[in-house]
C-alpha cells in the first residue's frame, strides 16, 4: 500500500499559468507555478501512515504532517532543511507516534486543532483553526477543519494540493465506527469543504495512495448527510 521508504517529487500548486505537466498517476494536466513546493511521501509504521514533508525548494523551510512512526525515517527525510512546523491532521495515536523524537529534534512547533489536543498528553505549541493560512518559505497551507473521523480532524490545502489525513480516501470516507467519530458529520465535512475543490485537486490521504476530488464525487460512497443511515 502506498510508496515504500522516501518518495521525492516536484508538486505543483497551480495559480501561475506557464506550463503543463502531466501527472504519474491522474493524467490530468495541472498548471505549473514558477514556484514549486517539494513533497515527500514516507509509508511509515505497521498502519503503513503516509507523513508527509513539504519543503520550500528557495528557502529550504519546511513542515511535517503527521510523524506517525519511525523517526528516524523522517528526520533523514528533512536533513539540509529548517522545519518550521509539524501538523497534525488528527489526534489518533498512529498519527503521532514519532511526534516526541521528531521535535526533540526539529525544535518545530507542534499545530493540532484544540478539539483534538488532549491526544498530545501535553500543551500544543498552538492551535489550528478553520480558515488559517501557515506559511513556511514561499509555500501556504491553508487549514480546513473536517470533523467526523475525530472531533478536531483538519486537511490542508496548499492551491489544487489537499492532505487530507483520515478525513477522504479513495472510495470513501474516513472510519467512523471508532469512539468520537460520527458519519453524518465527516459526510457535512466532506461535501461541505473538500467537494467544492476544483476537480482535479489531488488528495493525498493519511494512508494509501492518492486520488482526486473529481474521481471521489463520481463514485456513490458519499451520500448527502441528510440521507445517510447513522453508523455506530
Amino acid at each position: 500500500m502506498g510508496c515504500r521508504g522516501v518518495g521525492k517529487q516536484k508538486i505543483l500548486i497551480p495559480d501561475v499559468k506557464k506550463s503543463f505537466f502531466p501527472y504519474t498517476l491522474h493524467p490530468t494536466p495541472y498548471t505549473l507555478l514558477e514556484l514549486m513546493v517539494e513533497l515527500k511521501r514516507l509509508e511509515v509504521g505497521s498502519f503503513e501512515n503516509n507523513c508527509y514533508i513539504l519543503t520550500c525548494p528557495r528557502t529550504r523551510e519546511s513542515a511535517i504532517i503527521d510523524p506517525a512512526a519511525e523517526p528516524e525515517k523522517i528526520l533523514r527525510a528533512v536533513q539540509g532543511a529548517r522545519v518550521k512546523y509539524i501538523l497534525i491532521t488528527h489526534g489518533h495515536l498512529d498519527h503521532i507516534g514519532a511526534l516526541e523524537e521528531v521535535q526533540g529534534e526539529t525544535k518545530a512547533p507542534v499545530g493540532i486543532h484544540e478539539q483534538d489536543a488532549r491526544a498530545l498528553g501535553r500543551k500544543a505549541d498552538f492551535s489550528l483553526q478553520d480558515g488559517q493560512i501557515l506559511t513556511f518559505g514561499d509555500v501556504s497551507l491553508k487549514v480546513l477543519h473536517t470533523p467526523g473521523h475525530s472531533p478536531g480532524g483538519v486537511c490542508f490545502l496548499a492551491g489544487k494540493i489537499l492532505f487530507s489525513g483520515d478525513t477522504i480516501f479513495p472510495n470513501g470516507p474516513g472510519n467512523t465506527a471508532i469512539p468520537r467519530s460520527d458519519y453524518r458529520e465527516i459526510l457535512r465535512s466532506i461535501h461541505a469543504k473538500i467537494f467544492p475543490l476544483p476537480d482535479d485537486t489531488i488528495i493525498y490521504p493519511g494512508h494509501g495512495l492518492e486520488t482526486t476530488v473529481g474521481r471521489e464525487k463520481a463514485t456513490s460512497f458519499y451520500p448527502l448527510p441528510q440521507e445517510a443511515e447513522r453508523r455506530p
